[in-house]
């Protein structure tokens, strides 16, 4: 799904140059359920969003599928978006004023053959909680629903950022679980950044990353 080479990603702070990612060489397979370990400032988030199109390389080339990313348009990039990632992250950004169906539908409403809210909602076992707003929800309910939202446009990937960060254990082993079984049972490709090792056990796949450079990949399942 895609193909990663001589990636470099450098910001500059003033008169100083961050070095985020080095040289990374990697390719991401279909159905892989892929989790980025490494410590804080590891390159691991800059890695996401750079394969999310919400950031763009200094020096290499991403390819999805046929797609060079690294030399699209911000047009083309807001396509890419918009029709085949879905992103979750560790804090929801649910809208409080909105029910979890009208939270979803938002996503539904810009893209073509999507699911419905409800269909959506149902694979994250919130069919009871449709009309509830954020604020009757759990943390690990609003993390669902953010996970249907995600979902409801068909992505080829899902994008997770932390996404257990702000859960208790418990809500945290339901989320990875639903995750699991949306790569397993649905066919989801699911690349997931974490500081979580036990995230690593629902893998197909675990990198490390450390100081911006992929030091392993290991097969997992």
């Amino acid at each position: 799904m895609f193909e990663i080479q001589g990636l470099s990603k450098i910001y500059a702070m003033g008169e100083v140059e961050v070095h985020a990612l080095r040289r990374v060489d990697l390719t991401l397979f279909e159905r892989d359920l892929v989790v980025l370990l490494g410590p804080s400032g590891s390159g691991k988030s800059t890695l996401l969003n750079i394969l999310g199109g919400l950031d763009v390389a200094t020096h290499g080339t991403v390819r999805y599928r046929s797609q060079d990313l690294t030399a699209a348009s911000e047009e083309a990039l807001t396509a890419y978006r918009r029709h085949h990632v879905g992103f979750v992250f560790q804090f929801y950004n649910l809208i409080p004023s909105l029910t979890a169906r009208e939270n979803v539908a938002l996503v539904t409403e810009i893209v073509e053959r999507p699911m419905t809210p409800e269909e959506a909602l149902g694979l994250v076992n919130l069919t009871p909680r449709l009309d509830h707003f954020p604020a009757q929800l759990s943390g690990g309910e609003q993390q669902r629903v953010a996970i249907a939202r995600a979902i409801a446009k068909r992505p080829s990937v899902l994008l997770c950022d932390e996404p257990t960060g702000d859960l208790d254990r418990k809500a945290g082993d339901e989320i990875l679980d639903l995750l699991q079984a949306l790569n397993r049972e649905h066919g989801k490709t699911i690349v997931m950044v974490t500081h979580d090792p036990q995230a690593a056990d629902r893998a197909t796949r675990t990198l490390h990353l450390e100081k911006g450079s992929l030091l392993e990949a290991e097969a997992t399942a």
